[in-house]
């Protein structure tokens, strides 16, 4: 135990033990500049610049243009240029979509599937995005047992949490 007493006393006065730096004229020996340090003290101001000089670069980097020269990164132009274009994609498909359901109508038309009539371009195009029925939207039997189940849990909770609550009170 005092071994190792010992050696943490030893570094514990190298590190706090004051020394100091000169810097001398070489032709004079006139003493430009002096400064009392000890260890402790160049490791802590050397541990902050480090530290200060990494934030600043990170911040540099992060909120300016220049994390576009970083492989990984996109630029702004180019992040809008992809979501215009995804867009203008997504909306050629649905056009594309619609072209191809009146050209089928059509084909049906002139093989004598349907009575020309009935074929409209605009009639096709209501019947491919078609609403759902009332009856598709009521809740079933099932749905409605289930919603009490959940109502009824709901409630029970409900209650006990507030005969906790008068319990802590």
């Amino acid at each position: 135990m005092s071994e190792k007493r010992l050696k943490r006393q030893k570094i514990k006065k190298q590190l706090f033990a004051k020394n100091r730096l000169v810097i001398l004229n070489e032709d004079t020996f006139e003493e430009i500049f002096s400064l009392r340090l000890t260890l402790m003290n160049v490791f802590v101001v050397a541990t902050t610049g480090a530290i200060l000089i990494i934030f600043v670069t990170t911040f540099i980097i992060a909120f300016t243009p220049l994390r576009e020269y970083i492989p990984g990164y996109a630029s702004t132009k180019l992040r809008k240029d992809a979501t215009e274009l995804a867009l203008k994609s997504d909306s050629l498909t649905n056009a594309l979509k619609k072209n191809e359901a009146y050209q089928r109508s059509i084909i049906k038309v002139l093989n004598g599937d349907l009575e020309y009539e009935k074929v409209n371009k605009d009639s096709i195009l209501a019947s491919e995005a078609s609403q759902p029925k009332e009856e598709d939207m009521a809740p079933s039997k099932l749905e409605l047992k289930l919603r009490k189940a959940v109502d009824e849990e709901d409630d029970k909770i409900k209650k006990e949490s507030q005969k906790t609550k008068k319990k802590h009170k």
